[in-house]
């Protein structure tokens, strides 16, 4: 596969992304901002847990010049395309966050300084998410972060309605409704014959995502009952929420 061509569908990826979450870029460098105020501009090592075709962990390698990245996904599809599209301070690694062993598969002993995560773990249940967040417990550094970028609702049944109704909102205002959606990038992606190797092996159909539909309370609760010290979040719009954890 060309470079120029995992360039493009990473970068037609970025845009359907946009489609329910019109601030994604603003978000990632909340995320950023996280973590740099957590480790400082030396040297690190973080962890992008889900990263997909490797899009925050590319953003997090340019804007953090001495931090190292490890992206995580179970999609060897997703990290192909990553892995032709991002830098020499970012590793790509196949595993399934759903197994608890998945550190010692990929490599990843610890201690970290910081794990990050953006719009993948809503597809957890709560007892899957909550070994995961004892695992980023016990491998993150004392006083490393974990910076979670997800829709999590605010909690409340009325509330909760509005921030929906804003973010529809916010939508409109950005026209990102009008971009591809998640089923079209993944039909038109099954029409690129560049792409048939790593195609090969995966299911016909898009990965179904599920959510969990864990409160931002919820969610910072579990972090807490599972070693983090502190929990909370720290940028929202909407239902869209950077959660912010501390070892």
């Amino acid at each position: 596969m060309q470079g120029t061509t995992a360039q493009r569908w990473v970068k037609r990826w970025d845009r359907q992304q946009e489609y329910d979450i019109p601030d994604r870029e603003e978000r990632f460098r909340v995320v950023i901002d996280a973590v740099r105020a957590a480790v400082g501009t030396g040297p690190a090592n973080v962890v992008d847990l889900g990263c997909g075709p490797g899009s925050l962990s590319a953003r997090l390698a340019a804007a953090l010049p001495q931090v190292h990245v490890v992206g995580v996904d179970a999609d060897p599809l997703l990290l192909g395309l990553g892995a032709a599209n991002t830098g020499p301070r970012v590793r790509l690694v196949q595993a399934d966050l759903g197994y608890p062993s998945w550190p010692e598969r990929t490599g990843l002993s610890g201690p970290w300084d910081a794990a990050v995560s953006s719009t993948a773990l809503h597809w957890l249940d709560a007892d899957t998410l909550a070994t995961l967040y004892r695992t980023l417990a016990e491998r993150l550094r004392p006083g490393g972060v974990f910076v979670n970028a997800d829709h999590m609702a605010p909690g409340n049944s009325t509330v909760d309605h509005i921030a929906l109704a804003v973010r529809a909102g916010r939508t409109a205002r950005a026209g990102t409704h009008r971009h591809e959606g998640w089923a079209q990038w993944w039909q038109a992606l099954g029409e690129d014959a560049e792409l048939a190797p790593l195609l090969d092996g995966r299911p016909p159909a898009p990965i179904e995502h599920t959510e969990n539909e864990l409160t931002v309370v919820e969610h910072a609760e579990l972090l807490r009952a599972s070693g983090f010290a502190e929990a909370a979040p720290v940028w929202q719009f909407g239902d869209d929420h950077v959660l912010v954890a501390v070892r």
